[in-house]
């Protein structure tokens, strides 16, 4: 019998989320203003705050195909909801009108800390 190691105990690091919807006719071209907001729908299951304003959303490229790349990261590599949360990212996103494909990945550089929130975010969790 194989011996377990820690990391087969821990949340999966390396998840991602792809869905391609295989638009040729597009009418619109999305811009991050609206996958910003679809995003700031997602709120992190143990802090009352989005996602985007947590400051977990580290880049979004959007190019002529409405072909949406995005890399995310969590508060915490143990986070338990960490296989789904991106995920909850990209079906956040997949309504939007021409949308060619989604992908969310789950990056761990540069190591999230506080700073990376909004004044918002900050307020509502009382960190100054």
């Amino acid at each position: 019998m194989e011996e377990k190691q820690l990391e087969d105990f821990l949340p999966d690091k390396s998840s991602s989320y792809i869905r391609k919807f295989n638009k040729s006719n597009i009418i619109t071209k999305i811009n991050q203003e609206q996958v910003i907001e679809c995003i700031k729908t997602v709120v992190d299951p143990e802090i009352p705050v989005n996602l985007y304003d947590l400051g977990l959303i580290y880049e979004i490229k959007i190019n002529d195909k409405n072909d949406i790349k995005i890399k995310m990261t969590l508060t915490n590599p143990n986070c338990p909801v960490a296989g789904s949360m991106p995920e909850s990212v990209g079906k956040s996103v997949e309504n939007l009108k021409d949308l060619n494909s989604i992908e969310v990945s789950l990056v761990w550089e540069p190591k999230w800390n506080k700073d990376f929130m909004s004044e918002e975010a900050k307020l509502a969790l009382d960190i100054f």
